[in-house]
C-alpha cells in the first residue's frame, strides 16, 4: 500500500516538535502542501528550516490557535485545506484541588476548542470539494483518566466527543473525522520531564520511560513508550484515501495500555 498526498493541503496544529513535527515531515515527505505552526514565529522557523534539511517544502503560520484571534488569523492566511490534524495541545500534573478556574479554562481552550474552531474554519470547504479528513490527536488519558491530571483528561475525553459527533455530522459528505490517541511518547517535551530522572539514575532516557511505565502504566502490552514516528504513522493512515471508510472511530497508538478489547 502506498500512502501519498500529491495535491493535497495539510494543516498540523502544534508541529513545531514531538508528534505534530513527525506527522508533518511524514505528510511533506509523502507529497502534500503543508503548513506547520507553533506559538513563536522562532519555534516555527526553526521547524521549516529543519524540514527544509529533510528535503521537504512546508509553510508556517506563527500563531497560538488555544485562542479565537489567533484561529482567525489563520482562516485569513490559510483559507482552504484538504486535512486537518489537531494537535495542539498542554499537559502537566495538578492535584484536582489545586487546579484553578483559569487553568481549567486554559486547557479547554488549548486541548478543546483548538480542534472546534479549525474544524468550523475549514470542514465546510472540505464538504464542498467532497473530500477532507479531520484527526483530532487525543491520548489514552480519554479512556484512563489520570488521577494527577483530571484537567487533561476530560481535555482528551471531550475530544472524542466531539470527533465521533462531528463524524455523524458529515454522514455522506465524503470528509471522515477520526480521533487517535497516543500512549506515552518519547516527544521532546517528554524527554525533557524524564532528564531529571535519567541524570538522578544515571540510566538512559529510553530506560526511565520504560522503568515509568512499567510503574504507572502497567497494563501495557509493548513495555516501553512509543516513538513519535510510530504515532505519526497512524495519522498519516487515517488522513489517507485508503482509510475512507474509517470515520467516527478512536484509533489508540498506547501499546494496549487501556486494557478492553472493543
Amino acid at each position: 500500500m502506498q500512502i501519498e498526498f500529491s495535491g493535497r493541503s495539510v494543516l498540523v496544529t502544534g508541529s513545531t516538535s514531538g508528534i505534530g513535527f513527525a506527522a508533518a515531515k511524514e505528510f511533506a515527505a509523502a507529497g502534500a502542501r503543508v503548513v506547520v505552526n507553533g506559538r513563536s514565529q522562532a519555534s516555527v522557523d526553526a521547524a521549516i528550516a529543519r524540514l527544509k534539511e529533510a528535503g521537504s517544502p512546508v509553510e508556517g503560520f506563527a500563531g497560538d490557535l488555544g485562542t479565537a484571534s489567533a484561529c482567525a488569523r489563520l482562516l485569513d492566511e490559510q483559507p482552504a485545506f484538504d486535512i486537518v490534524v489537531n494537535n495542539i495541545g498542554i499537559y502537566g500534573p495538578q492535584d484536582f484541588f489545586e487546579t484553578t478556574d483559569e487553568t481549567w479554562e486554559k486547557y479547554f481552550q488549548a486541548n478543546v476548542m483548538s480542534g472546534v474552531r479549525a474544524a468550523r474554519a475549514y470542514v465546510p470547504g472540505m464538504v464542498e470539494r467532497g473530500w477532507g479528513r479531520v484527526v483530532f490527536v487525543s491520548s489514552e488519558s480519554a479512556l484512563n483518566i489520570p488521577a494527577d491530571m483530571i484537567h487533561y483528561g476530560f481535555t482528551k475525553t471531550a475530544q472524542l466527543s466531539i470527533s465521533r459527533g462531528l463524524a455523524k455530522r458529515l454522514a455522506g459528505t465524503g470528509v471522515t473525522v477520526n480521533a487517535v490517541l497516543p500512549g506515552p511518547t518519547l516527544s521532546e517535551g517528554v524527554i525533557e520531564m524524564l532528564k531529571a530522572d535519567a541524570e538522578r539514575t544515571g540510566g538512559s532516557i529510553e530506560a526511565v520511560a520504560t522503568d515509568f511505565i512499567a510503574a504507572h502504566r502497567s497494563s501495557s502490552i509493548l513495555r516501553r513508550p512509543s516513538t513519535v514516528e510510530e504515532v505519526a504513522h497512524m495519522i498519516l493512515y487515517v488522513s489517507s484515501s485508503q482509510a475512507s471508510a474509517t470515520t467516527g472511530a478512536a484509533l489508540r497508538v498506547d501499546g494496549g495500555i487501556v486494557d478492553t478489547i472493543a
